[in-house]
Formats: structure tokens, C-alpha cells, sequence
């Protein structure tokens, strides 16, 4: 079933003759489908729609909830109802009626629900965290019933790389103990939500219903029970969520709720994908806007969200889905093409009702003052303010491989990355960037770093050392290697499928290379989890020197000295000319095998490698 069972009887369609004007009416959405008592905003923005229900009056008899105003748009096939709930308000079940002449035409229930305990201060992913990035549809296929549904377009196909391959939520359910035992402490999937389109649907990034689950992923229980079961086992669910477009065969593109909800009037004009119009001081106003208006693609229309009607929907589904699935954060596509003035109003309202939630933008820049726009306490040149807490540290990535993979010189090398990081004065809070060496839309880190495992080593051990919030991409584990197709870097998972002759999840036939990656990662993850100089640390860092990057995190009384050599030979690195962190410690122990260093003497980098040492 589309609808998930515990709300079928909120989402029922009623439809009865008038006898007075011969027209028929009916509901076919009302959203939320529900919602919560003593939430920070008390007020609720009701969606319906269904055929001629714009002729009709809402009227409700609930204790602390009131209808406050009715809003009728262009098109006679929709409602919005502004209602007022006290914060007295019980939680309970009470009827919508609506009504012609004093008569009920459609009675349709409605329920407030009471929020689950500590709702308000759940806390949201950290520096603390890793981030396990998964792409649904290709991880593991946990129920093949569901593979194929009669009402979506799509079928399976596993042999087409760009096509539906039935990798679901049972599949990630069924291997949490996996995602746990690696170290990894949340997840971030790639959207869920129904994705109705007639091809390369299983991305996801079309979404055709915002409020269910892809039936072909699984129901909102379902989704739902993941949450629970993972945070049970000590792991964060983080909702993939777009805000800037819907897909184009969403339900609302064949009934629009006003002429103004899609950019351009509903016609299809393309963004100019020119991300630096948003920030660009000597730019006409006219490309500014195209960056913002413009559709991404055709099959994916534009949401006008300075439509105050458009804007309330995608907040209050926004607030619908962390209360619903009890989630720990966002991550929140193409955020710079979204209007910014409702990005403003959006992250706050998120802040204002979950203080400590974290929700983590998308800007693919690789100018770290384009980034740091974006996040919250960071100072624009033009007072642009936002509620934010995390982007996505695009340049830190592209520091990262270019680095590894260039000679070490004067002006390149290693000390790309320490140049990049360097620009964290213009962040509000750099700590809270999102920080990762690939992810869906990449060529996978094994690949674009040639396969060299000693690279590998490098990039992922900085990645879960330096500061801000480690994401790894499904696979990265394993160092699965891909083209920069899509469908090839999005590839499945060994193990996933029944009959699969690799399966990753419990070792079985993996290669050399993939084992060594594997237990590399689960070692260095679960290490992570026990350092608070990681997970809650300050970061210093030094200049590059001979190739040699080296830097520490600090916290308390737990220090933590991280040594990265680029280059193919060997450096002797002399520890006291880090005195001033080092102080009086002498002694440093090699995270990764025990190995004792002696920091009154120079030790011996191998070229190519890194070193982590708990100082001590």
C-alpha cells in the first residue's frame, strides 16, 4: 500500500453529490497527514486538495485547536487552512468537516499526536560522528517482493548500471550490525522518498510525494524501524531532503496549486549552473536570478519558494519527517540554487524547534568563502545571515586528491590541504563542515587517487583526523574502484544481492587490496569513537614542509599528532620543533599497531604514509 497504515484512515477519499449545484467533491491530499502537540510554533498550515474543494468550509470542534484563516489560491482544487494550537492541546482525534450551506460534504479525520520524549533536544550529528553515505538502491536487497510495484514506472533491471536494482531498507536493516561494527555512527541515504519517474529514478532526486517512502524501498514504517533499530545500536539517521525541485511526474505538476508554485511559470528554463552569480558583485540581477529560477533539468521543475504557501509546505514537511522518523539531521541538496531569503527562514524555523539537531547544505564550490556564505555565524560581504550549522567542504575534497596527486613542489603537493584550511577564518564554524574524500556524484576516492592503497591509507586517515564531520562513501571501506559514470560509481555493494560471489559484509572472496582496505577502516573507525581529542578537539597544524604535513587535535588532556609524507622517499621529521604543543611529552603510540615512538628523537616517516599517534 502507497499510504502506511497507520494513517490509511487520514488519507481515505470521500467523494458525495451536491444536490444543489450537481458538482462532485473530494479530498486526494491532506497534508501533514498529522502532526504534533507543544512544538515551538503553534501554528499549522493545512494542504488539501481534491476536486472543487476551494466551494467548501472547513470547520473543526477540538479543544485548543482553532481554524485561525482559509486561503484560496487560482485553482479551485485546493485549500489551505491556517490553525491555532494551544499549548494546551491534548493529544487526540477529531474530524475536519467541510461544509456547503450549513451541510457537511466530506468529513475527513485528523489527529494531533503527542511528541516522543526529549523530541526538542535531540542531539544532531557531530564531529563525534562518521557518517556512512549510502545509495539506497544499490547497498543490499533485503526484501525482493518489492522490487517491482505496479503503480511506479520503473522496473528492476540489474543488468542496466542507470537502472533500479532493488537494493531497499530491509537491506540496510538487515546489515546495521555490519554498519555498526565498522564504527560508523550515522547514515546518511540518498532519498528515499517516492521517486515516481518513468527512468533513472533510482537516485532519487526527483521526488514525486514528500511525504511516503518509495514503495519500492519500503513503506514509512519501514523507515520508520530503521531509525529506531539503528539507534538502538548507537547510530543517527540522516534524511536526504531537496528543497529546490520536485520531479516532473510529482502528483502536484498535473494539478499546481497557483501558476507561480514552479519557477518560469511551469516551462522548462535551465539554470545556468554558474554557482558564482550568487555572490558576484558585478552581475545583472537577471543572471543572479537564472542561477536560482532556472530548472536544474527538464524532468526535474523548479520550486518558487518565495511563494509563502510553497514555503510553509516544504517547512512543515521538513519538521513532519524529524519528528515522524526521529531523525538525527538533513543533508539538503543543491542548496545554493534554492531562493536564499527562504533558506533563511527555513533554517531557522528547523533550529528554533530542534536546537541541537544539525543539518548539512550542499554547495559545490571550491572557493572555501562560497562555502562558508552559506553556514551559520559566518560574515557575508553583503549581511546575508543563516541558521545552517554544516556545509559539505567541497574545497578541503578537492585539496585532498589534487594534493596526493601532484609532485611535491613550492606551489603544490600536500600543502594544498594546508592551504584550504587556512581559509577556516571565514567559516562560522569550521569544526561543523562535513568533510569527505568522495560521494555519489564522484568517481570513487580509490580511483581517482590511481589505486594506489598508500594513497588510500593517507586520504582516509586524514579524513577521520582533521576537523569537522567524517563522511565515507558505501564502498570506500572495501576501496571499490568506478569510472565517473553515474551508474558505475553508484555500483552495487558485494553481498548485497542473494548469489553474489563477493560479499563484503561477512569477508568472503574479497580481494587482497579490499581486505587490507576493510580492516584498515574498521580499525581506524572504531579508534575514532574512543578519542575525544578527535570527536571534540581543537585543531593546530603547521606549515608544509619537505612534503610533510603535520598538525594535532587537542582536547584536555588528550593529544593526538597526526604525520602525513607525500613524498616516495623517506623523511626523518625532528618532534621537537613542535614543542609548543608537545611540551613535555615524550612518548607517542601508533593507533593503528601499538608501535611505540620516542619523541626526544627523530623519527622516521616512509614515504608515501601517514601516522597517527596518541601522545602521551
Amino acid at each position: 500500500m502507497k499510504h502506511f497504515s497507520s494513517y490509511l484512515s487520514l488519507l481515505f477519499i470521500v467523494t458525495l453529490l451536491s444536490a444543489d449545484n450537481n458538482k462532485s467533491y473530494q479530498i486526494d491530499h491532506l497534508e501533514p497527514p498529522s502532526w504534533w502537540i507543544d512544538m515551538a510554533n503553534n501554528t499549522l498550515q493545512l494542504m488539501v486538495h481534491g476536486k472543487n474543494i476551494s466551494d467548501l468550509e472547513p470547520e473543526l470542534t477540538y479543544l485548543g485547536v482553532v481554524i485561525n484563516k482559509v486561503h484560496r489560491l487560482d485553482n479551485p482544487n485546493y485549500l489551505f487552512i491556517d490553525l491555532l494550537i494551544s499549548e494546551t492541546t491534548m493529544p487526540g482525534k477529531f474530524d475536519i468537516l467541510f461544509k456547503k450551506s450549513g451541510q457537511t460534504i466530506i468529513s475527513h479525520p485528523y489527529e494531533i499526536l503527542k511528541r516522543n520524549a526529549g523530541s526538542a533536544e535531540r542531539q544532531g550529528f557531530s564531529p563525534a560522528d562518521v557518517i556512512y553515505l549510502i545509495t539506497p538502491d544499490r547497498y543490499a536487497n533485503g526484501d525482493p517482493d518489492n522490487d517491482s510495484v505496479e503503480s511506479l514506472k520503473e522496473k528492476p533491471n540489474r543488468r542496466n548500471k542507470d537502472g533500479r536494482h532493488g537494493g531497499d531498507i530491509k537491506g540496510i536493516i538487515d546489515h546495521l550490525d555490519y554498519i555498526a561494527e565498522m564504527g560508523f555512527t550515522q547514515i546518511w541515504l540518498n532519498p528515499v522518498l517516492e521517486n515516481n519517474q518513468k527512468k533513472y529514478s533510482y537516485h532519487g532526486y526527483s521526488t514525486t510525494d514528500y511525504y511516503n517512502i518509495d514503495e519500492r524501498f519500503g513503506t514509512n514504517e519501514l523507515y520508520k524501524e530503521l531509525s529506531e533499530i539503528a539507534q538502538n545500536k548507537g547510530i543517527g539517521i540522516i534524511m536526504d531532503l531537496i528543497l529546490n525541485h520536485i520531479g516532473s511526474e510529482h502528483w502536484l505538476m498535473y494539478d499546481l496549486p497557483s501558476s507561480d508554485w514552479i519557477n518560469h511559470n511551469g516551462e522548462f528554463v535551465q539554470t545556468s549552473h554558474i554557482h558564482e552569480s550568487i555572490y558576484d558583485p558585478y552581475i545583472p540581477q537577471f543572471e543572479k536570478d537564472l542561477f536560482t529560477s532556472g530548472w536544474f533539468v527538464e524532468t526535474m521543475p523548479d520550486l518558487n519558494q518565495s511563494n509563502p504557501f510553497l514555503a510553509n509546505y516544504l517547512i512543515q514537511l521538513s519538521i513532519w519527517w524529524v519528528e515522524y522518523a526521529k531523525l538525527s539531521g538533513f543533508r539538503i541538496d543543491t542548496y545554493p540554487y534554492i531562493d536564499k531569503d527562504f533558506l533563511t527562514i527555513w533554517s531557522k524555523r528547523i533550529a528554533r524547534e530542534y536546537p541541537n539537531f544539525n543539518f548539512c547544505g550542499e554547495a559545490w564550490n571550491n572557493n572555501p568563502s562560497m562555502v562558508a556564505y552559506w553556514q551559520k555565524g559566518s560574515k557575508p560581504y553583503d549581511g546575508y545571515i543563516s541558521y545552517i550549522p554544516s556545509m559539505k567542504d567541497f574545497p578541503l575534497q578537492k585539496a585532498l586528491v589534487q594534493g596526493l596527486m601532484s609532485d611535491e613542489k613550492w606551489d603544490s603537493g600536500i600543502g594544498d590541504i594546508y592551504r584550504v584550511l587556512a581559509n577556516d577564518y571565514q567559516y562560522g564554524d569550521p569544526y561543523n563542515l562535513l568533510v569527505f574524500a568522495g560521494n555519489h556524484d564522484m568517481q570513487r576516492i580509490y580511483s581517482q587517487l590511481s589505486e594506489n592503497m598508500d594513497l588510500y591509507k593517507i586520504a582516509m586517515s586524514f579524513i577521520l583526523t582533521t576537523r569537522g564531520i567524517p563522511q565515507i562513501y558505501y564502498g570506500a571501506e572495501i576501496a571499490m574502484t568506478s569510472t565517473r559514470d553515474h551508474g558505475e560509481l553508484r555500483k552495487d555493494f558485494p553481498g548485497g544481492w542473494a548469489g553474489d560471489k563477493i560479499d563484503a559484509f561477512n569477508g568472503i572472496r574479497l580481494s587482497g587490496e579490499q581486505r587490507e582496505a576493510q580492516n584498515f577502516m574498521r580499525d581506524l573507525l572504531n579508534w575514532r569513537k574512543s578519542s575525544s581529542a578527535i570527536g571534540k578537539g581543537s585543531l593546530v597544524h603547521y606549515p608544509v614542509k619537505n612534503g610533510v604535513y603535520v598538525y594535532f587535535r587537542l582536547y584536555e588532556n588528550d593529544l593526538v599528532m597526526v604525520m602525513m609524507n607525500n613524498n616516495k622517499r623517506s623523511i626523518r621529521i625532528d618532534p621537537g620543533h613542535f614543542n609548543e604543543v608537545l611540551a613535555e611529552k615524550n612518548q607517542g603510540i601508533s593507533v593503528l599497531d601499538n608501535r611505540v615512538y620516542d619523541l626526544t628523537s627523530k623519527i622516521n616517516l616512509p614515504g608515501k604514509t601517514a601516522l597517527i599517534l596518541e601522545i602521551n
